[in-house]
């Protein structure tokens, strides 16, 4: 795949990418789903959202030096608002339900996904349910979930990432742009892609199985090429299982993604993490690699992600978050890396209301396009052989 191209599928869909933030997206909206606004065939239906915005400030936007000042939609977690169904089956099981979309606060559109299919500039071709569109059984045997979902990997590492996959400022990036210039459908109409995937985060024609054993969270995805002639044509398998004993939690992943064409590999990932609690402490270190091929077989990426971090709860509503992240390519064409240096604080206004603070120093090589989005912790990489300096400050409303 031509750097040129890449370059443009940039700009159709990666400047409006804000990918995740998991850990306190997802562990809140589990959290706020508890406002039932129904009951409609023994199904009781709740709604939940998150809003979030605030102001960021770049030093350094180019390498003239330019700086930036502005309104910043999604800087803790992910703007979200969602819907889920439970009932409770005759044979003691449940079903449910989850719908959950992705906008951005700043223009209230909805949020540009990471799917193949291209995407138009106004948004009129977004994905309604970017996050989830799914249906599912639970029961004493695990839980078996259908349609468009997190994947398993990244579930795996929601309490031992440095900060947690916050939105920004986190490996949130470094995992999805290296697992996105692949999978994307090429304006030129190049072959090295899988339609099923949206930024290693979220997968759609998936079904996942999920359980707890042991103290051991586990969850085996699949998600079906559905190509002719061929069972492994553009399929994915995500894995991922987390470990807690005590104040000890072990984590562990690995997401292959194959050619809708080929059936060859052209995304694989692996990452293993540790958190370990003290008093008010909570020490956190985790890698990840990244490797990715074009439809030809040539290494495009070759990511390794090291974070560490520090998360220390100093007063009942402040808990502040100190991480360190050399992300390498090392790719032999673009071997470069960037190193970035966060600290950040959450003040609780309420349970469900923070006012958030962060700031991160980035210090970033001479590298190509691919390199310097998938080596990022921020949505749009800081300028090359700069050392940039970014400050973010915003509330975060759950509901």
């Amino acid at each position: 795949m031509k750097m040129s191209r890449i370059s443009h599928k940039i700009h159709l869909t990666f400047t409006s990418l804000a990918a995740v933030g998991m850990l306190s997206g997802l562990a809140t909206t589990t959290a706020m789903a508890d406002v039932q606004i129904g009951e409609v065939a023994n199904t009781q239906i709740s709604i939940y959202g998150i809003l979030d915005a605030g102001i960021l400030y770049q030093d350094k936007v180019t390498t003239d030096g330019d700086r930036k000042l502005g309104v910043e939609t999604s800087g803790r977690t992910p703007t979200i608002l969602g819907f889920k169904g439970a009932r409770t089956l005759d044979n003691g099981w449940n079903a449910f339900f989850n719908l959950e979309a992705h906008f951005d606060l700043d223009t209230g559109m909805f949020h540009g996904s990471g799917d193949a299919e291209k995407e138009a500039d106004d948004g009129s071709g977004r994905t309604l349910f970017r996050r989830q569109a799914n249906v599912g059984l639970s029961g004493d045997w695990g839980t078996a979930i259908i349609g468009r979902q997190y994947g398993s990997a990244i579930l795996a590492h929601l309490a031992t990432e440095p900060r947690g996959f916050k939105e920004q400022f986190s490996n949130t990036y470094a995992w999805a742009y290296s697992q996105l210039f692949t999978t994307v459908n090429d304006a030129a109409g190049d072959a090295g892609r899988n339609a099923n995937n949206d930024v290693g985060f979220f997968f759609k024609n998936a079904v996942q199985y999920r359980h707890n054993l042991a103290g051991v969270d586990f969850g085996i995805l699949y998600s079906f090429g559905g190509q002719e002639g061929s069972t492994s044509e553009g399929d994915v398998i995500s894995v991922g299982a987390a470990y807690t004993a005590g104040p000890l939690t072990l984590s562990g992943s690995y997401q292959n993604m194959r050619d809708q064409q080929t059936s060859e590999d052209l995304v694989t990932s692996w990452a293993t993490g540790a958190a370990y609690n003290i008093a008010d402490w909570t020490l956190k270190v985790h890698f990840m690699n990244t490797e990715n091929k074009d439809a030809t077989g040539a290494e495009v990426l070759d990511v390794d992600a090291l974070g560490l971090g520090v998360d220390w709860g100093w007063s009942p509503k402040n808990s502040a978050t100190v991480a360190y992240y050399i992300n390498e390519d090392k790719a032999p064409a673009t071997s470069a890396e960037t190193r970035s240096l966060v600290v950040s604080n959450d003040y609780s206004l309420s349970e469900s209301t923070i006012l958030y603070a962060q700031m991160a120093y980035v210090d970033a090589d001479d590298m190509g396009v691919v390199s310097r989005f998938a080596t990022s912790v921020v949505a749009n990489p800081a300028p090359v052989n700069e050392k940039t300096t970014l400050v973010n400050v915003g509330l975060n409303y759950a509901f």
